[in-house]
């Protein structure tokens, strides 16, 4: 997908990267009532001894946080299908991607760039 895929397009694929797992969940969400928000982030790049990388280490990640009135909000990743604890570093949150994306800006000039970014997380002492 890119990031300009809608929601609706990235279920009817069945597939996609956190932004568009993170997408669907709060448009579900939304539509049975319940306040959500999609979160922007990272997430930490060495998992604990044994345990495997959660999809979305070495790059941002996306996931989601709803509302529940006698808890706050609860933050969840739909594309590790797990609570959200420590290993996740969270930016900023807003209504959608397009509120918090990461970078912005233009770049001038002839022929193509494509940039190449990689992200290592790590705890500190």
């Amino acid at each position: 997908t890119r990031v300009d895929t809608r929601a609706v397009e990235a279920f009817r694929l069945r597939r996609g990267v956190c932004q568009d797992f993170a997408q669907v969940f709060i448009a579900a969400c939304r539509g049975i009532g319940l306040a959500a928000r999609y979160v922007s982030g990272y997430l930490l790049t060495q998992p604990p001894p044994g345990q495997p990388k959660l999809i979305g280490a070495d790059a941002s990640h996306a996931w989601v946080e709803i509302w529940c009135p006698r808890q706050g909000w609860l933050a969840l990743d739909p594309t590790n299908n797990l609570v959200v604890g420590q290993d996740h570093a969270l930016l900023a949150w807003g209504r959608d991607q397009a509120d918090v994306a990461p970078l912005r800006g233009v770049i001038r000039g002839g022929g193509q760039a494509w940039p190449q970014v990689s992200v290592t997380v790590t705890a500190l002492p």
